[in-house]
């Protein structure tokens, strides 16, 4: 059996993007940790509560670890705010130091597997764009021997985008921002059928409740995904996606562990 650590930005993107591929690990009998940059708050908050959402959330995935950096979120759009006191944004860290942290926890596992993001985030998030620099150093680092990158087929986003503007759905629909987002189809190398494990995914996605009760673009577009009947919501969730920097594109692999 392998372990692998899932190295996320911020507490929900565990299994927004991987939740599916982590219950089907650890229900396979692999070890699965999970590790946040962030703990996901903008401030310095008296109440955790982001993490406690984490933790549930990966239990219910079957995680056997769950651990945070600690750093601060360093927020999404124009606007770069200060560091908080006491505490500095993950996206202005020290790249050396942010990656002996992770790979300390690499090396405490013996990983066989990382997953990190992709060298823009995904979609331009400062946090998800530290999360590739960092994880790939970490992995460097501590001579860990895969990492797969998560992304999703940019084609498929588009048309989501498109069907979204026109049921006038809460979503970004601006084309020039998703064009550019995650991976071409043709540039994936890992398509993952997690559709067995959409309820496990489902349910995760609802102990983040902070998210869903939330203002904001973000919080209606969890409301509404979980308003989904769990057929629809596990069509809609039933693959994810990786990319494997040090693979040559070809035939899809089906698992991470290939």
């Amino acid at each position: 059996m392998a372990t692998v650590v899932a190295f996320h930005a911020h507490p929900d993107d565990e299994v927004v993007l991987t939740g599916g591929t982590l219950a089907r690990a650890a229900a396979a009998g692999h070890r699965v940790v999970v590790v946040t940059a962030t703990d996901g708050r903008v401030h310095n908050e008296d109440d955790n509560y982001r993490l406690d959402e984490l933790r549930r959330s990966a239990s219910i995935l079957g995680a056997h670890r769950v651990e945070c950096l600690g750093y601060a979120d360093s927020g999404y759009g124009p606007l770069f705010y200060p560091d908080p006191p006491g505490r500095t944004r993950f996206g202005r860290a020290d790249l050396d130091e942010a990656a002996g942290r992770l790979a300390g926890i690499l090396r405490d596992e013996h990983a066989d597997l990382l997953l990190s993001y992709q060298p823009n985030g995904g979609y331009g998030h400062r946090d998800h764009v530290q999360v590739h620099h960092v994880g790939k150093r970490a992995a460097e680092l501590a001579a860990t021997p895969r990492v797969l990158e998560v992304t999703m087929p940019r084609e498929m986003l588009l048309r989501v985008s498109d069907v979204a503007h026109l049921l006038r759905l809460p979503g970004p629909y601006e084309r020039d921002i998703v064009r550019g987002a995650y991976a071409p189809r043709a540039t994936i190398t890992h398509r993952v059928n997690v559709f067995r494990f959409a309820r496990q995914k489902r349910d995760a996605f609802a102990e983040h409740r902070s998210q869903i009760g939330a203002s904001g673009l973000a919080a209606k577009v969890f409301g509404l995904l979980l308003r989904l009947p769990p057929q629809v919501f596990g069509a809609l969730f039933s693959h994810e996606w990786f990319v494997d920097p040090a693979l040559r594109t070809g035939t899809l692999r089906r698992d991470i562990f290939d």
